[in-house]
C-alpha cells in the first residue's frame, strides 16, 4: 500500500464538513483513513504480508502497531515506483507469490469483500475499479507475474488495456475510495471504520 506523508496527502478534502480543523487535523484524518484500510485488510482471508511504501516513514509511526511493515520509498519517487518497489521487496522473500496493491483511502472497507476479491482474481492479474469507474482500488498480480502499476488519470482504462482483468464482484466498501467530501459522505452511509469514526463522529463498522 502506497502512502504519502499524512499532511500532504487528499488536498480536496481539507475542511470538510465533519472533519477535524486546521492542518493538524487534516493529517489526522488522512492517517484515520489508512488505519481503517489497513485493519480490513490485515484481517483479510488470503492475507499473509502488508507493506507500506511510504516517502516519509517517519510520519507513518502509528501504523507500526498495526502489524504491517513500513517502509520508505525508492528511486525516481512517485506512485507507481513506490508500488513496484513494494512489489519487489515481497517478491524478493516469495518470487511466486500474488502481491497486491491496495489503495490507503478505503476506511468502510470490509475484510470479506477484498477476500472475495483475491479469490474471484484466481491467479489472474486483475484490478477493481473505483465506484465512478475510472480509478482502481486494487491492483492484483498472477502468482510471480509482474504487477504492473499503471494508477493515474483513467487508471482502470490502463489496467485493462495492459491486459489485467476487471473483476466484476460488487464490493461496495472496496470500490468505495475517498478523494472528495462527497466521497467521505458515501462511505459514511456505508459504514466507516473505528478509527475514521472517531473523528467524523458516524456509526462505527465492523470490518
Amino acid at each position: 500500500m502506497p502512502m504519502k506523508p499524512p499532511h500532504a496527502g487528499k488536498s480536496r478534502l481539507r475542511g470538510a464538513a465533519g472533519t477535524p480543523p486546521g492542518a493538524d487535523g487534516h493529517a489526522e484524518l488522512v492517517l484515520a483513513l489508512a488505519v481503517d484500510t489497513l485493519t480490513a485488510a490485515i484481517g483479510a482471508a488470503g492475507v499473509r504480508r502488508v507493506l507500506v511504501v511510504g516517502s516519509e516513514p517517519a510520519t507513518l509511526t502509528e501504523l507500526n502497531g498495526l502489524g504491517v511493515e513500513v517502509v520508505v520509498e525508492q528511486g525516481a519517487g512517485g506512485l507507481n515506483a513506490a508500488l513496484s518497489h513494494g512489489a519487489a521487496l515481497l517478491r524478493g522473500d516469495d518470487p511466486d507469490s500474488v502481491v497486491a496493491a491496495l489503495q490507503a483511502d478505503l476506511p468502510a472497507l470490509r475484510s470479506v469483500e477484498l477476500a472475495e476479491a483475491l479469490a474471484e482474481a484466481d491467479e489472474r492479474r486483475a484490478f477493481v475499479a473505483d465506484r465512478h469507474g475510472t480509478g482502481t482500488t486494487l491492483l492484483v498480480s498472477a502468482p510471480g507475474g509482474p504487477l504492473g502499476p499503471l494508477f493515474g488519470t483513467d487508471s482502470a482504462r490502463s489496467h485493462l488495456e495492459s491486459g489485467a482483468v476487471a473483476l466484476t464482484l460488487a464490493a461496495a466498501t472496496l470500490r468505495s475510495d475517498v478523494d472528495t467530501p462527497d466521497d467521505l459522505v458515501h462511505a459514511r452511509a456505508l459504514g466507516l471504520g473505528c478509527r475514521t469514526t472517531e473523528l467524523v463522529g458516524t456509526p462505527c463498522c465492523v470490518t
